[in-house]
C-alpha cells in the first residue's frame, strides 16, 4: 500500500498533472469564485511554466547535470557482472518482443549487452518485480527481449522481486558479493542508483545509458516550439530531483566522498 502511495503521490507532483491541477484550480477561481484575479494568476503561471518546460533550451538545461554525472562506459577493467535495472514495460505476447520494453528500458539493455559482449564470461543481471496485474515481471520481460538477441540463458540471472532500485540494490547484493560489475541505468538515474548501491557496501562501476539532454546543433524551430519531446526531458529531470530528495529523507548516507 505505500509503495502505491508512493507512486500516486509523486505522480501527482511530475510536472503536466501538478500543472495540470493549478489550471483546474485557476479555472474554478475563475468561475465560482469572487477570487478573479487570482484565478487568472494561476492559470496564467501554471500555463507559462508548462509552455517554458515544453522548450528544449529549458528542459535539457534541467537534465544535463544529471545525465552530466558519468561519461559512458568505455574502460577496459573486465567484470563479472552486467547489472542492467528494470524500466517501464509491458507484455503483448503478439508484439515483437522489443515493443514490450518501454520508455528507458531498451536503450538500457541495449547498453547492457554491449558491456557484457565486451566481458565475455560475464553475467548479465535484470531487475525488475510485476506490475499490478502483470503475470510477467519486467526482469523476466528484459530476459526474453535480450534472448531474442542472441544473449545464452545461462548467461542471464533475472531478480524479479525488486520494486525500486533501493530493493534492486539490496537483491543484487546478494547475487555479486564483492566482486566486480557493471551498473546499467538511464543515464539521469545513474546518480541516485549509484548511492543506493554504495549504501549496500558494493562499488559499482558506473554505465550509463539513455542520455536524453542535446548538446549538437538543432534546427531553430526545434528550439522554439514547445513540444511533447522536451516536455518529457523536463519531466525525467523533475522526477529524479524528486527521488533524490526522498533518498536524502529516508536513506542513510553513504560515506563522505562516494556520491
Amino acid at each position: 500500500m505505500f509503495f502505491a502511495l508512493k507512486k500516486v503521490a509523486g505522480g501527482l507532483l511530475l510536472p503536466l498533472p501538478f500543472l495540470l491541477l493549478l489550471m483546474a484550480a485557476g479555472l474554478l477561481l475563475l468561475w465560482f469564485s469572487r477570487w478573479q484575479k487570482t484565478g487568472k494568476i494561476i492559470l496564467s503561471s501554471a500555463w507559462l511554466i508548462l509552455m517554458l518546460i515544453s522548450l528544449q533550451p529549458v528542459a535539457d538545461s534541467l537534465l544535463k547535470p544529471l545525465e552530466n554525472r558519468y561519461v559512458t562506459w568505455q574502460g577496459s577493467q573486465k567484470v563479472d557482472y552486467v547489472v542492467v535495472l528494470g524500466g517501464g514495460y509491458t507484455w503483448d505476447q503478439n508484439w515483437a518482443p522489443s515493443s514490450n520494453m518501454l520508455n528507458n528500458s531498451l536503450p538500457r539493455l541495449a547498453e547492457g549487452i554491449r558491456l557484457w559482449r565486451e566481458n565475455p564470461g560475464a553475467k548479465m543481471i535484470f531487475t525488475g518485480a510485476a506490475a499490478q496485474n502483470n503475470p510477467v515481471s519486467s526482469a523476466e520481460v528484459t530476459s526474453r527481449v535480450a534472448q531474442s538477441l542472441g544473449v545464452p540463458p545461462g548467461d542471464i540471472i533475472t531478480l524479479n522481486k525488486p520494486r525500486d532500485t533501493s530493493q534492486e540494490a539490496r537483491e543484487v547484493a546478494k547475487v555479486v558479493g564483492n566482486r566486480p560489475f557493471l551498473l546499467v541505468t538511464s543515464a539521469s538515474h545513474l546518480p541516485r542508483a549509484m548511492i543506493f548501491f554504495r549504501q549496500q557496501g558494493l562499488n559499482p562501476l558506473p554505465a550509463p545509458a539513455n542520455q536524453l539532454a542535446i548538446t549538437s546543433p538543432l534546427n531553430f524551430w526545434e528550439k522554439a516550439i514547445p513540444s511533447p519531446l522536451w516536455l518529457s526531458h523536463s519531466d525525467r529531470a523533475i522526477y529524479e530531483t524528486l527521488g533524490r530528495l526522498w533518498q536524502t529523507m529516508t536513506a542513510p548516507s553513504v560515506e563522505p566522498g562516494k556520491q
